[in-house]
Parts: structure tokens; C-alpha cells; sequence
């Protein structure tokens, strides 16, 4: 079996780790908190000093980190992953990363000898934890079919998104359609609450009607907006503002026009200045409740039942089913 070495134990990350360490593969984990490394080191994973040395040690290398700049410092450097990584390894980023850098790094992996996919994730904290997560897997293919099963450990819609990059596009896509989506469902909801009709009423005709099939309707609002509750999160608004960068100056290097997107971009420009970078990226929604001049909010929604909506409603739950990826992937690694 394949020894995985993990770095990056952080909200993604620990979960993820965790869940590949139950799928019974050996596990060498290194991170700047000692306390999570030592939890891990407690139920069996072997403990790096460096990314260096973690890849000596290792099969398939994993990084699960904020942004560009650390795993930059994290593959490079005298200590980092180049220096040490064997040829015939693999290295696996889940980090929303920039795509330009993957590909630069996917040349200095192959100069090695190493392969590289860009697989980053979607599923939030729980989802990690639960291994219900999305895994958007860019790379060779035969790679991708050979870990396979690690994917699978911590995803239950892993896919092959083809070359090397197109995992972290689809990632960069994935969060601006969602990032723009908010304000939208601000804006409509803000203009009916001033309008007279009941938050909960309005909730109630949206998420029954097409739009309703998207999780952050019958899920996300409820536990922030509604309730008001916009604490540090897995997903800050600066996380979200990096993701969103990133696709615009996609879109400024392909000559793509996004004019909505670069309006709500501002919206991160604002929230970011009035010092919420460490709240929820939900946050941002009270810009437009401070722009109507009226509040959306239902305490007294309860969150499992809406939640449970979505598993009672077919035609929602047909949209989230992974039960087809999940045989397109077995049959992908059979051959």
C-alpha cells in the first residue's frame, strides 16, 4: 500500500489527512502546529521535520494550504519537496491555487521525474471531516486512476477534469459562480423582505422553485445570514477574495469580459476594509442589507429540517448524487 505524506493540517486539511489515515494508508503528516501533528503521530502517522523530509518518506505527496505563497515556500526552498521528492513519486495539491503556478510547478515535478495533479476541493469543513467532498482531479490520467482510491478515501464526487490546471479552473469557476450567486439571492431577497413579505415565506418560495436546488439556499443562509452569525469560518472572506483574484486574472490573461464578477469583487474590496477578512464570506451579504436598508433574518428556522430538504426532494437530491461519478471512477480504474 501506498505511503501518503500529508502537509497543510489545517481546517481542509485535518480532515482529509484523517480520513486517508482510517482508509488504513500509511500516513506522514508534518505542519507548523505541533498539538495537530501530535494528535495525528497519536493514532499512528509517522512524523516529518520538514516537507523534505516527509518526501523521502513517502508515495504520494499531499499539500493542503491557503494559497500560492505557501505552497511555493512549501515545494521550493532547501527543506522543501523538490529537494528531496523521489522520481516515480506523486505530488497531489489540493490547494485553490493560481493556475499559472501549477503549471510552472508541474514542469519542475516532471523534471524530477515526479507526476503532478492539481485536485483541488469543495465541501467545505464538514465535508472534509465526512469525506463528502468534491475532488476536481487535473493531470495525467493514468495518475489520477493510480490513486484513485486515496481520492476516493476523502471524496465521494471525485472526477478527472483532464490536463494538468483544468482541476484548479474548475475550482476557480465553481467559487465564482457561487461568490456571484450571493449577490444575487441578496439582492432578491432584500428587495422582497422591503416589500413586506416574511423572510421565511420568501425562503420558502425560492428554495421550492429551480433556484432552490443549490445547497447554499437551504443550508448556508439559514446557519449565517438568517441568524446573523458570521464568526471565523473555514471559508473567510479573504480565502474567498483570493479565490475570486484568481479568477479574474484568469479571465484578464484569456481576455475573458466578467462584469458582474468584477462588480462583487468590489464588494470584497469593502468587506476587506471594514476588517471582516477573518469572518464568513457570508458576511458580505450585509453590504446589500445595509444598501436596501432592511434585514433579512429567521431565527426561527429550524437548520436540520431545512438541511433535510434536500435528501427529501428527489429531484434536488438527483443533483448532488455522486453514486454516478463514483462507477464512472471505479470503471476508469479497472480499465
Amino acid at each position: 500500500m501506498q505511503t501518503v505524506g500529508f502537509i497543510g493540517l489545517g481546517n481542509m486539511g485535518a480532515g482529509i489527512a484523517a480520513n486517508i489515515q482510517r482508509a488504513g494508508y500509511p500516513l506522514v503528516v508534518t505542519d507548523l502546529r505541533r498539538d495537530v501533528v501530535e494528535s495525528f503521530a497519536g493514532r499512528g502517522a509517522k512524523v516529518a521535520l520538514s516537507p523534505a523530509e516527509l518526501a523521502k518518506m513517502s508515495d504520494v505527496v499531499f499539500t493542503s494550504l491557503p494559497g500560492p505563497t505557501e505552497v511555493e515556500a512549501v515545494v521550493g526552498g532547501d527543506d522543501g519537496i523538490l529537494s528531496a521528492i523521489r522520481s516515480g513519486s506523486v505530488y497531489v495539491d489540493l490547494t485553490t491555487n493560481r493556475p499559472s503556478l501549477i503549471l510552472e510547478l508541474a514542469k519542475q515535478f516532471e523534471s524530477r521525474g515526479v507526476s503532478m495533479l492539481d485536485a483541488p476541493v469543495s465541501g467545505g469543513k464538514a465535508g472534509a471531516a465526512s469525506g463528502n467532498l468534491a475532488v476536481m482531479a487535473g493531470g495525467d490520467q493514468k495518475v489520477f486512476e493510480d490513486i484513485l482510491p486515496i481520492l476516493n478515501s476523502f471524496g465521494d464526487k471525485v472526477f478527472y477534469a483532464g490536463k494538468i490546471g483544468n482541476g484548479t479552473v474548475c475550482k476557480l469557476v465553481h467559487n465564482l459562480i457561487a461568490q456571484n450567486m450571493r449577490q444575487i439571492v441578496a439582492e432578491g431577497l432584500t428587495l422582497g423582505v422591503k416589500a413586506g413579505v416574511d423572510t421565511e415565506i420568501l425562503w420558502e418560495g425560492v428554495r421550492r422553485g429551480a433556484v432552490g436546488r443549490a445547497r447554499f439556499i437551504h443550508e448556508t443562509l439559514v446557519n449565517t445570514v438568517f441568524r446573523n452569525k458570521f464568526e471565523p469560518a473555514n471559508f473567510t472572506l479573504s480565502l474567498a477574495k483570493k479565490d475570486v483574484d484568481f479568477a479574474i486574472e484568469l479571465g484578464h490573461e484569456l481576455n475573458v469580459p466578467l462584469p458582474v464578477t468584477n462588480l462583487v469583487h468590489q464588494s470584497f474590496i469593502e468587506g476587506i476594509n471594514r476588517g471582516w477578512q477573518d469572518k464568513d464570506s457570508n458576511i458580505l451579504f450585509c453590504l446589500q442589507e445595509e444598501a436596501a436598508d432592511v434585514e433579512v433574518r429567521a431565527t426561527g428556522i429550524d437548520a436540520a429540517k431545512a438541511a433535510k430538504f434536500i435528501t427529501t426532494h428527489p429531484e434536488i437530491q438527483a443533483t448532488a448524487n455522486p453514486a454516478p461519478l463514483k462507477r464512472r471512477n471505479a470503471e476508469a480504474a479497472r480499465g
